[in-house]
C-alpha cells in the first residue's frame, strides 16, 4: 500500500526522497542548519527542485558546507564559484554565501550555537500546523517576518520572510506536512 504524501513532492523521485527523509524533521545541528540556510537563500526567485538538483554540486563547491572555510573565501574563490556551472552563478548570491557564513559564525560566538539562536524563536520545539492542502499553506508568517527582520539587521543577505519560512519548514521549526501525509505525525 502506497503511503499518502504531501502533494507538492509528487512526481519526482528526488523530491519524494527529500520529503520522506528530511523535510520537516527538526534539525538542531549547526552544520546542517547552515547547509539549509545556504540552500534556501540560493532558492530566492527559483524553485526548490532547481536547488535540490544542485545540492551535491554545492556540497563539493563549498567545501562540504564548511562554515569556517567559506567565511574566509577570497575574491579568487568567488570567481571560481561564478564559473562553476553546477551551481547557481549569481554574483550577489555567491557573495551572500560568504557574508552569511561570517555572520553565522558571529551568532555562534554570541549564543553558543546558531541552533540555540534560531530555535529560541519557537521555544525549542516545532510549531505543528494543520495543513489540509499544501496549496493553502502560508508562504510566510509574522514569525518568519520577525526572524527575517532580525537576520537582515545583522547583515544577512537573501533572507526575506518567504525564504525564512521555507527554511523553517525544511529544518522542522514548523511542521507543514499535510495532516493526511504519513510524515505529519512522524516528525
Amino acid at each position: 500500500m502506497e503511503k499518502n504524501k504531501c502533494g507538492w513532492c509528487l512526481g519526482s523521485d528526488l523530491y519524494e526522497a527529500y520529503h520522506d527523509q528530511e523535510w520537516g524533521v527538526p534539525v538542531y545541528d549547526d552544520q546542517t542548519l547552515f547547509e539549509f540556510l545556504i540552500l534556501e537563500t540560493m532558492q530566492a526567485g527559483l524553485s526548490w527542485i532547481t536547488v535540490l538538483n544542485k545540492r551535491d554540486n554545492y556540497f563539493d563547491a563549498l567545501d562540504q558546507f564548511n562554515i569556517h572555510k567559506i567565511a574566509k573565501y577570497d575574491q579568487s574563490k568567488q570567481d571560481e564559484l561564478l564559473l562553476n556551472a553546477g551551481i547557481i552563478r549569481n554574483k550577489l548570491k555567491v557573495k551572500s554565501i560568504i557574508t552569511n557564513a561570517q555572520l553565522f559564525l558571529e551568532i555562534q560566538k554570541e549564543y553558543g550555537s546558531f541552533s540555540k539562536f534560531i530555535w529560541d524563536y519557537v521555544d525549542g520545539k516545532p510549531i505543528k500546523n494543520a495543513i489540509v492542502d499544501y496549496k493553502k499553506a502560508p508562504a510566510n508568517t509574522p514569525l518568519s517576518d520577525q526572524i527575517s527582520k532580525d537576520l537582515k539587521k545583522r547583515g544577512f543577505k537573501f533572507v526575506g520572510s518567504t525564504i525564512i519560512y521555507a527554511f523553517m519548514q525544511a529544518v522542522g521549526m514548523v511542521n507543514d506536512h499535510e495532516v493526511s501525509c504519513f510524515r505529519y505525525d512522524e516528525v
